[in-house]
Formats: C-alpha cells, structure tokens, sequence
C-alpha cells in the first residue's frame, strides 16, 4: 500500500505519529493509499523548518523572488496533465474540471510574479523642513494554509504564491481525503528554485490544525473549507494573535427573471449546479424563479438534469464524476431524503445512479427540486452536492430581500436583459460576489476572492490585492539627518509641513 507522507525541509518525510487515513479512488470506491496524519511534533519540525529558512527569504529581493513565481508557471504548465490526473484520481471530478483547476491556480501564480510591483511603498519628499517619509510591505514571518478538498490545487495555489512572493515562509495543511497533489506542488516549488524549508506541506486532520492555530511561532492563518471550522479556526487563531482569514461556506442563487434568455439560463444552472458534483464553494444550489418563469424553467431543466453524462472522471465523455467519499454520498443523499420529507417536489431523483463496472463507486446522479421553500433545510444548508433547489419569488425585490436574508453570502448571479434590473440589485445584494448573466463570479486573480455573512471571517479576502495585503505588513518610516540649527526640544504634538 503507497504511503503518503510529508515535505519538511526540502525533502519527503515520513510520518512519525503512527496514525494514518484512507485515500480512496472515488469512481471505483478503492483504497489507494495511506496518508500520514501529522501529530503536534511533525508540525513542529516544519515551523522550525520554515523559522531557519525565514531570515534570507525574506531578505531576498522580490525581484527574485518573483523569478522563482516564473519557474513555478513554467513547471506547472508543463505537468498540467499530471497534475489534473492526480486530482481526478483522488478527488474524482472529470479530468476536464481538473485540467481547468489548474488553470486558476495558475492565474494565481502569473498575479505573483508581478511582486516587485504590489509591494513597492511610497515615498514623500520634505515632509516638513529636512524630513523624508516612505512606506513599505514586510513580510509576516510563517503563514500557514488549510485547505478543502474539492480543489486540492487550486486552493493552495491561492495562497502559497503571494505569501511567498511576499517573502514569507509556508506550512501547508492540505486535505487528508486527495494530499498527493500538495506533494507534487512542493516538488515544483523545490524545482523552481525556492529555498529548502520555504515551502512545508504537513498532511493531517485535526490535531495539525490544532497545532498550527496554537503555534506561536506561525504569524497567519489561511482556510478554506466549511462555515462551523472557519468560525472556529477565526476565533482560535484570532485568541492566539494570528491574522486569519477563513472562508466558509456557501447557498449560492441564481436569479432568473422573467426577460431573461431562458436557454442561457438553464445552461448556466446545468454547468454551475451540476460542474465537480456540486463540491464547490461557488456551485449554484439554489434558482430563484421570479415571476411566471418558474413551470417553464423546471420543464427546461428536468430533461437536461436526466441526461447529465455521469462517469468515472477519466471518461472524456463524462460531464460528473461520482462524490469524494462513501461518506459524503451519504450524506447528500440524506438531504435529498429530507427534502422529500420536508415537502419539497423531488423533480428528478439520481439517489439510486449505479454504473457497470463502478458499483462501488460514489456516484450520485443529478437531483432537481422544485417547490422548494425558505424554511426547509435543503434550502438554508450547504448540501455540497449534485441537487439544484428551485424556489419562486414574486418580483425582484422579493428575490433580493431572500438573497439577502440567508445566512451566507458567497456567491450570487442574476440573468436578465434588463441592465437597470441588473444594476439596482448587483448595488443591493448582500454578497461578496456578483454575476450578471455570469453563473459562477470568481473574480480573476488580480482582483479577490471572498464572501460575506458567515461565508467569511476577517478581513481580508483571498489572493489578488487583498492577499498582498494579509500576507505583509505596513511599515511608516520618517527620516531626517542633522544640519543647520539645532531645533531643541518640543513639548507639543508634532506638528509637519513646517
């Protein structure tokens, strides 16, 4: 049975907790391998990796720094194919999703390799009489990165890069469910050029996230995953002086108004729902019918829903691929089974999707409710799978005031041909990310990434200018050198400009 360990220091290493978890390939449901789970001492090894390598990092100049970002886009483009073979492999999405993982995450890189850019400060000259002030961004020290599993690549890459572009040091808690891919980036990164000990990955569960938010020497916290371990990994590493910032979950809508281009719409909510099984942070989960839409967008969506091109992610043809876990299947299928007690018209029903060959695999075909209400479950939750809610709103503002009232405020979309219509509510919704007539509004690295409501806790939003910002601090410095006539001392508020 391969095992899977971690990089510390430059190298693999093996794990020295005894304790390990099972990896599984999701479309056959087969054990694949072992991963090492980091205890509080395989942590350890990896901050004081990182805490010998911080001194000259830091001190390089981010030119090169940034020459290293070039290498690393270099690498990942040409192991592009290897890489979407991992994750499909270990996460079960369909090779093309993966492939297009790697695309955003390398979109992350290529923003990191402008860093002498985003972090040069300001200068002010005779700011008062002989005296100089400047700005400038410095570098946090260790930051460390938890990471989901639904994008065991991408998500990394959403942070490592402007962190250690920002001349910092990286310790990487990535996914027990799909870690061989946070292995194969630290290769690269060795590869690149970048220092040993610059880049750590520690694999793990709970006891290394534990770890890293108590750890005293680790100056940051990055995590994305569910809504109930950002809030707590915010309030822990927050309690310990850290700087976090914990993306959480998501109910993300999409409303589609009576103007709207109704076969563009169904496309958007067939790509956006279904896309990775649902396992997105940014998949569409609800659609807001408003007005008289309703009957006709379900009766455009039932046969799309039932003819969704399910298989293993390794079928070129396959549009789904099976969920990450048995448990996860579960899971979801447990949802779809409240929402029937719950009330909600079950539309079309994929609980029982089996293929020849893959019996054992964790598949779930497409589900599809209508006559969904606010009140139930399967609309206030993050069910993280394959099942699309269709509610009804009377008018735009009724859609608006439900957007608004949910709990979580990641992603939203609106589809019309009304630009007023879609002015006023992209002004007025409470949401960090906004689609006009676009169903999943991931914001191009050089922008941010991040939600609102419980599907944030901080600050700071992800990568882009806001990621320069959380990884570095801001430094004041006013200068003046003798000269003239000896001032004396002053007993008053210091006074400039004289």
């Amino acid at each position: 049975m391969r095992e899977i360990g971690h990089f510390i220091g430059g190298k693999p290493v093996a794990g020295t907790s005894g304790k390990f978890s099972d990896v599984f390939n999701p479309a056959a449901g087969e054990l694949t391998a072992r991963v090492a789970l980091a205890d509080a001492a395989d942590v350890n090894k990896a901050v004081a990796a990182a805490a010998a390598a911080f001194p000259a990092w830091a001190s390089t100049p981010p030119l090169r720094r940034a020459r290293v970002m070039f290498k690393l886009k270099e690498l990942l483009e040409r192991d592009r194919s290897q890489f979407a073979a991992i994750i499909t492999s270990e996460h079960g999405k369909v090779l093309s999703d993966a492939d297009g993982e790697v695309t955003r995450g390398l979109e992350v890189v290529e923003f990191a390799c402008g860093i002498p850019h985003l972090t040069k400060g300001e200068y002010s000259d005779l700011i008062a009489t002989g005296m100089d002030s400047w700005s400038v961004r410095q570098p946090l020290g260790i930051v460390a990165g938890i990471t989901p599993f639904n994008f065991p690549l991408m998500v990394p890459l959403w942070m490592a890069p402007v962190a250690l572009a920002c001349g910092n040091c990286f310790v990487l808690k990535p996914s027990e469910k799909d870690p061989s891919a946070s292995l194969k980036l630290a290769e690269l990164l060795t590869e690149a050029g970048l220092p040993d000990g610059v880049f750590n990955v520690v694999q793990g569960a709970r006891e290394a996230v534990e770890t890293i938010i108590a750890h005293p020497d680790i100056a940051a916290i990055s995590f994305v995953g569910s809504t109930a371990i950002a809030e707590t990994i915010y309030r822990g590493g927050t309690a310990a002086g850290k700087r976090v910032q914990a993306l959480g979950g998501a109910k993300n809508h999409l409303v589609v108004m009576p103007d709207a281009d109704l076969d563009d719409a169904v496309d958007a909510l067939m790509g956006s729902a279904y896309g990775a099984a649902g396992e997105r942070c940014m998949a569409v989960s609800v659609a807001v019918a408003v007005g008289n839409v309703g009957d006709a967008l379900v009766k455009k969506l039932e046969p799309r829903v039932r003819a969704l091109k399910i298989g293993p992610g390794t079928d070129p043809d396959a549009e789904m691929g099976p969920l990450v876990t048995k448990e996860h299947r579960e899971k979801v299928k447990g949802y779809v089974d409240l929402g029937v007690k719950e009330g909600a018209k079950l539309v079309v029903d994929g609980r029982n999707m089996k293929f020849q060959g893959y019996e054992n695999g964790y598949f779930i075909g497409g589900c599809l409710f209508d006559e969904v209400r606010t009140d139930m479950r399967i609309y206030r939750e993050e069910i993280f799978g394959p099942v699309l809610s269709v509610v009804r709103a009377p008018d735009l503002a009724g859609a608006t005031r439900m957007v608004n009232a949910h709990e979580y405020g990641n992603g939203v979309a609106i589809f019309t041909a009304d630009g007023g219509a879609a002015r006023d509510f992209a002004n007025a919704v409470q949401i960090g990310m906004v689609g006009v007539n676009v169903p999943i509004p991931v914001p191009m690295a050089y922008h941010s990434f991040g939600g609102w409501k419980r599907s944030l806790f901080g600050d700071h939003h992800i990568y882009g200018p806001e990621g320069v910002r959380f990884y570095t601090r801001y430094k004041a410095v006013m200068q003046r050198w003798p000269g003239g006539a000896r001032r004396g001392p002053e007993y008053v508020m210091p006074t400039l400009g004289r």
